[in-house]
C-alpha cells in the first residue's frame, strides 16, 4: 500500500484532495524500528510527529528514582508527539515502540509549511489534540481519584469497548506495563485480578480477559463496590 493510501485512512487527513495528499505524502520519511527501540528520549528536539502504520508505541516518563510511569499506548493510524511540533518545543516524553513497528515521521518545518497552504488541516490537528486532552483528562481523574480496583476495571471496561462491548478479549499490553499504566506494581495487579477471579466480575487465562459480571465492574469502576 503506498503512502497516500495509508494517510487517507488516518483522521487527521480526512478530506483531503488527492493533490494535498500527493503533498502530504511527499514530507514523509517511512521508517521501521525493531521492539524495544526507542524513537525519541525526553528533552530530545521536537523535531516533527509521528503516525503508526503498525505495530504500538508507548509513551512514558521516568521519575528520579528509575520508576516508568506509562502515560499513553497509541495503535495504527494513531499520530503522536503533534504538540512540540506547535510549541517549538522538546518532546516531554519517551517514545518506545513495543512492537517491531512502522511509523510516518513529518519534519516540523515541512509540515507547518503544509498548514499555511492547507487550513483544513489544522483543523483536524485541533480536533486530534481535543480528543487526545480528553483521554489524558480522564486518565488523570482515574489515577488521582481511583484505587488501584477501580483503576483496573475502567481499564477492564475500555478494552471491551474498544473491541465493540464484547465480553472475551485480550489484554493489550503485558500485566508488568499494565500495572506501570495503572500506577501500581505487577504484585498488587496480581492480587487484584485474584480478587476479581474470586468473585467472578472476570475469568482471566494469561492475555485472555472474560467478563462474567459487567454491572459488578462498572460499580467497581465507579466506585460503588470495593473487592
Amino acid at each position: 500500500m503506498d503512502i497516500r493510501k495509508h494517510l487517507s485512512q488516518v483522521d487527521i487527513f480526512t478530506g483531503l484532495s488527492l493533490q494535498q495528499l500527493d503533498e502530504v505524502s511527499r514530507i514523509v520519511s517511512d521508517r521501521e524500528y525493531k521492539k524495544g527501540e526507542l524513537v525519541f528520549s525526553e528533552g530530545d528536539d521536537g523535531i516533527g510527529f509521528y503516525i503508526i502504520i503498525s505495530g504500538r508505541v508507548k509513551v512514558y516518563k521516568v521519575s528520579p528514582d528509575g520508576k516508568e510511569q506509562i502515560m499513553h499506548i497509541f495503535g495504527p493510524g494513531q499520530p503522536f508527539a503533534e504538540v512540540p511540533v506547535f510549541e517549538g518545543s522538546r518532546y516531554p516524553a519517551y517514545a518506545e515502540v513495543m512492537d517491531n513497528s512502522r511509523l510516518f515521521f513529518f519534519p516540523k518545518k515541512d509540515f507547518i509549511k503544509l498548514i499555511h497552504d492547507n487550513p483544513s488541516l489544522a483543523m483536524n490537528m485541533l480536533a486530534s489534540l481535543s480528543q487526545r486532552l480528553k483521554q489524558f483528562s480522564n486518565l488523570i481523574e482515574s489515577l488521582s481519584l481511583k484505587e488501584v480496583p477501580g483503576r483496573l476495571a475502567s481499564y477492564l471496561l475500555y478494552l471491551s469497548d474498544k473491541n465493540g462491548s464484547i465480553d472475551e478479549f485480550e489484554l493489550d499490553i503485558a500485566k508488568s506495563q499494565l500495572a506501570s499504566f495503572l500506577g501500581t506494581i505487577p504484585e498488587t495487579l496480581s492480587r487484584i485480578f485474584t480478587k476479581m477471579t474470586n468473585k467472578e466480575l472476570v475469568r482471566i487465562n494469561g492475555p485472555q480477559i472474560v467478563i462474567l459480571d459487567r454491572t459488578g465492574l462498572e460499580d467497581l469502576a465507579e466506585g460503588e463496590s470495593k473487592l
